[in-house]
């Protein structure tokens, strides 16, 4: 990813001092900080994107990978502390959207507030699907990422990239398939969901009771596409969140 390595775990594309809000973006499972790139640069240079890298790849891939979705929340969490100077977001897709929720949770016990959450291709925690594919073998992982994400497919024929992956997407998938909410407030702050109409791990039912977890405004937006409706509906995701960013800011300073 080219762009500023800040830290261990923020990386920032396009560095935006002058940016009024921040939007902290958190991968899926076996993602990466690279794969929000395209969201930084489209958002520039009003909104300076933070991509959070998880422990497990890329730059961080000799690092053993996180497999319980409250410890790493809890990392991350102390990691944003220096970067809520000014106001900010949350973005996470699919178990970044999870991530993203527990994250919000953390920063508001700490008496950090953000603008909003934003979560992208995952049901509400108070829904449950009974999945263990971190049990099984790594044929059916990839598979899995396979049939949800089209444009990986080669790439997940070299055997190479499979070892050089697999920890990472099987500590993920343990994370999410084996996590329980645990006792607390909910939160304060707005929060959408968005889903694709085709996405075979959210219906909209399962995405709507995400409105059970704020005690602000809700609101789902679905768009055409499936798992991964985000990398072919970037422009209209993109044009959304800047719009509900913009509201959101209007909002804070009345």
């Amino acid at each position: 990813m080219t762009g500023t390595t800040d830290n261990t775990w923020i990386r920032v594309a396009h560095r935006n001092p002058g940016s009024g809000t921040r939007l902290v973006c958190l991968p899926h499972a076996g993602g990466a900080a690279s794969y929000f790139f395209p969201m930084s640069a489209a958002l520039a240079p009003d909104v300076e994107v933070l991509s959070v890298q998880y422990p497990g790849r890329h730059d961080r891939r000799h690092e053993r990978p996180v497999d319980d979705l409250h410890l790493l929340a809890d990392r991350i969490a102390e990691a944003l502390g220096p970067w809520t100077d000014r106001p900010f977001a949350l973005f996470g897709h699919s178990y970044g959207a999870l991530l993203g929720y527990e994250v919000a949770r953390r920063l508001r016990a700490a008496g950090h507030r953000p603008l909003a959450l934003f979560v992208s291709g995952r049901r509400a925690p108070s829904t449950h699907r009974d999945e263990r594919l971190h049990l099984k073998p790594d044929a059916s992982l990839i598979a899995e990422l396979k049939s949800l994400d089209g444009t990986v497919g080669a790439l997940l024929d070299n055997e190479e990239i499979i070892a050089m992956v697999m920890p990472a997407l099987r500590a993920d998938y343990r994370a999410v398939e084996t996590y329980v909410q645990r006792p607390g407030p909910e939160l304060d702050i707005p929060v959408t969901a968005f889903i694709g109409d085709d996405d075979p791990k959210v219906t909209s039912q399962e995405a709507a009771r995400w409105r059970e977890h704020t005690t602000s405004d809700f609101s789902l937006e679905i768009f055409p596409g499936g798992h991964f409706y985000l990398a072919e509906r970037r422009q209209e995701l993109t044009s959304s969140l800047r719009r509900r960013l913009d509201e959101v800011v209007a909002h804070s300073t009345t």
